[in-house]
């Protein structure tokens, strides 16, 4: 039996994740569970650098942020939406934000302004003073007919964040098969039948981390 793989995460990264994973021979069932909904938000003044940890918060900066100013990104997403919104000085990172706000820390810088999502993970900033900035949120939706489906044919979740985990095992109950993006957010789905864990936080290890799934 080869299993579908099923893409929750809201658009339009769930179309990208789906076309990754065509071009590497799975068979994607696109369902998500949430939509990006812009934040009104207010420029805070003088920052040092910008923090930016998802592709969704670079989409929907608009022209405030001063575009000379070095960015600290998180994934190669991020990087590429951000160049395609006026940004060179990019430092990026696959490894998550605490690694990364260690390196900006390393590189002397005391203030970071992280522009976010109203959902966000926890990090410990060690000695760099951040301000938060609400960009986005990402709100519930209810899935449609194809989440059904995926389910039925035993598909192989695709668990991006903690909080889809937790969505997912709301709508879906426990004991399904499926990929977490990180062990914190494998915990978040609760039991499974079958599981398995991104070596890296990045989409692309996500989804071969679905596809040794994907033959069971």
């Amino acid at each position: 039996m080869t299993r579908p793989v099923l893409v929750l995460r809201p658009q339009p990264g769930a179309d990208a994740t789906a076309a990754r994973a065509r071009a590497i021979g799975l068979d994607p069932i696109v369902s998500p569970l949430f939509r990006v909904v812009p934040r009104a938000w207010k420029w805070p003044g003088a920052a040092e650098a910008l923090l930016v940890t998802s592709a969704n918060a670079a989409r929907l900066l608009g022209p405030q942020p001063d575009r000379a100013l070095p960015v600290y990104a998180v994934g190669a997403a991020t990087a590429t939406a951000l160049r395609e919104h006026g940004f060179e000085r990019l430092i990026v990172g696959d490894a998550g934000v605490a690694e990364l706000v260690a390196r900006a820390a390393s590189d002397g810088i005391r203030r970071l302004l992280h522009l976010t999502g109203a959902h966000r993970t926890d990090f410990d900033p060690g000695p760099i003073q951040i301000h938060f900035c609400t960009v986005y949120a990402s709100e519930e939706v209810a899935p449609g007919p194809a989440f059904a489906e995926a389910l039925e044919r035993g598909a192989v979740a695709l668990l991006h964040s903690a909080r889809a985990a937790r969505r997912f095992a709301q709508l879906a109950g426990t004991g399904h098969p499926v990929a977490a993006l990180s062990p914190a957010v494998l915990t978040a789905a609760g039991p499974w039948t079958m599981s398995a864990v991104a070596e890296r936080p990045t989409d692309d290890a996500l989804l071969a981390a679905a596809a040794r799934l994907c033959q069971g």
